[in-house]
């Protein structure tokens, strides 16, 4: 069963937010900024390799920088945070949750866990696709915080999400929950925990107590191994400076269309607040993809109308570079992909494994286009946005693709396209579910002009749609596009075309 959102901010995996008045501000401002202010001194860069002068020899390798944490940070110290995470996590929610039953863990409960068949709960929806994601993306910061590499944070929380399943609720263990806490939470995780050292190894010019408060915001377990334990835990993470593009938006959208279906009536006019990264872009020279998440991309978008109104990470787990002529520089391999996607009217999450390719063509002219195209599986939650039925939902194993573009022209201006499909089936689904299945386009269009500086205007057109099919209500779709103008605030590389010429 779920755990609440409420429960995991008061327990403190989420405590760091309610400092983000002035943090949030900083924190932007320094990621936007770029690696060109140089780095902040840091543990790690200390001991990072210095190019030998030409005709000397060869100075060893430093070594890793998580093999260097580990030798101060044993396996037992993540697991141990993991565990009374846990436990305070369990006891905030029999406090504070409208069903403390739940929580009303005994030798009886675990033991009859330990032994019965996993089922799919259906707890509220945010609770499942949010709560859980970022209660599994804090078991894997707890692991990479303290030296362990990616897959054996993963691994980490994929235990951690088992035991709190079996240990943390008095209900039955479920295998939908432990898909979003363990694999889920690490795709969500992972991007979360390298944009906190992004922010501590290039801060620009912004002090370091609002880098380290900036990056509290965005990994509350990195920071707690850090200031607990000193920053021998914690070390800054080598990001090997990858090329990276970054904005933030701030604007409002209104709906040009509305079919909401069986959905409450949605607000027709909203206020939004739109944040998006995409590290380790193709094409730098020496940056290479040796580790899971050296390329991803990560967005989220708060909303008046809905709070989060999507929350969406991607990035490349294996694979390698290429080049094709000397104008095209790409990566491609498998990803794992993250996507919370509520547009007011319905809402959709799913955890997926896929196939696919990012790269960057320099067309001339000075246009240049990046994109990545993905197809492949996840495991998806789908339904309604209901008011009066925060469970009007269903499971399904859910092929998807995704197709992104950007065409950028000088630094003047760009154009983004990207567009989504999921196809959620009945395989897998809920037992007692309505059955059926639903098909979900996503098209999202965004012409940015630059006007000075970093400073810049976006118009945006947003398009969702949802075709589904059910035993008990038959055929039924939804509908919602908005269009609306934002401020932008460009990082600085502007739009981000990567130069390897």
């Amino acid at each position: 069963m779920g755990t609440s959102i409420a429960g995991v901010a008061r327990s403190g995996a989420m405590v760091a937010i309610l400092l983000s008045g002035p943090a949030w501000a900083a924190e932007t401002a320094a990621l936007l900024a770029g690696p060109t202010a140089g780095p902040a001194p840091t543990a790690s860069m200390a001991a990072a390799p210095v190019e030998a002068p030409a005709g000397a020899a060869a100075a060893p390798a430093a070594p890793a920088d998580a093999a260097a944490q580990r030798q101060r940070s044993p396996y037992w110290v993540p697991a141990l945070e993991i565990f009374g995470f846990d436990f305070l996590l369990n006891r905030v929610n029999r406090r504070f949750s409208s069903t403390p039953e739940d929580y009303r863990v005994s030798t009886g409960t675990i033991r009859r866990n330990l032994h019965s068949s996993w089922t799919v709960d259906s707890d509220p929806f945010r609770t499942n696709q949010l709560g859980h994601p970022y209660q599994g993306a804090m078991y894997h910061q707890f692991g990479r915080s303290a030296g362990l590499d990616y897959w054996q944070s993963l691994g980490l929380a994929f235990l951690g999400s088992a035991g709190w399943e079996i240990a943390g609720e008095s209900t039955r263990p479920s295998r939908n929950d432990q898909i979003a806490s363990g694999i889920g939470g690490t795709f969500l995780g992972e991007p979360l925990y390298r944009m906190a050292n992004l922010l501590l190894e290039h801060g620009g010019e912004t002090p370091a107590r609002w880098r380290e408060l900036g990056a509290a915001v965005i990994s509350p377990a990195n920071a707690f191994n850090r200031h607990v334990y000193g920053h021998g835990m914690g070390l800054v993470f080598d990001s090997r400076r990858p090329a990276y593009y970054s904005r933030l938006q701030v604007g409002v959208m209104g709906a040009t269309q509305n079919e909401p279906g069986l959905a409450t009536a949605p607000r027709r006019n909203e206020a939004q607040v739109d944040f998006l990264l995409d590290y380790g872009l193709p094409g730098k020279e020496g940056y290479v993809y040796r580790r899971p998440f050296d390329y991803f991309a990560f967005r989220t978008t708060l909303s008046s109308a809905n709070g989060f109104s999507n929350v969406m990470s991607r990035g490349m787990l294996a694979g390698r570079d290429y080049e094709l002529g000397k104008n095209y520089r790409g990566i491609w391999g498998l990803y794992g992909t993250y996507d919370y996607v509520a547009p007011q009217t319905f809402r959709i999450s799913t955890s997926a494994l896929s196939l696919g390719t990012t790269g960057q063509w320099r067309a001339g002219d000075g246009i240049v286009i990046q994109g990545s195209a993905l197809a492949g599986l996840g495991y998806a939650a789908v339904g309604s946005v209901n008011g009066a039925a925060d469970r009007d939902y269903h499971y399904g194993v859910a092929p998807q693709a995704l197709l992104a573009l950007r065409l950028i022209k000088g630094d003047r201006a760009s154009l983004d396209f990207t567009g989504r499909e999921y196809f959620v089936s009945k395989v897998g689904a809920n037992p007692g579910g309505p059955g059926g299945h639903d098909s979900i386009t996503r098209a999202d269009v965004a012409l940015t002009f630059r006007l000075t500086g970093l400073h810049a205007v976006t118009f945006k057109y947003l398009w969702n749609r949802r075709s589904a099919t059910s035993q008990a209500l038959g055929d039924r779709s939804q509908t919602r596009g908005t269009v609306g103008i934002f401020y932008t605030l460009l990082g600085q590389d502007r739009f981000g075309a990567v130069d390897w010429r």
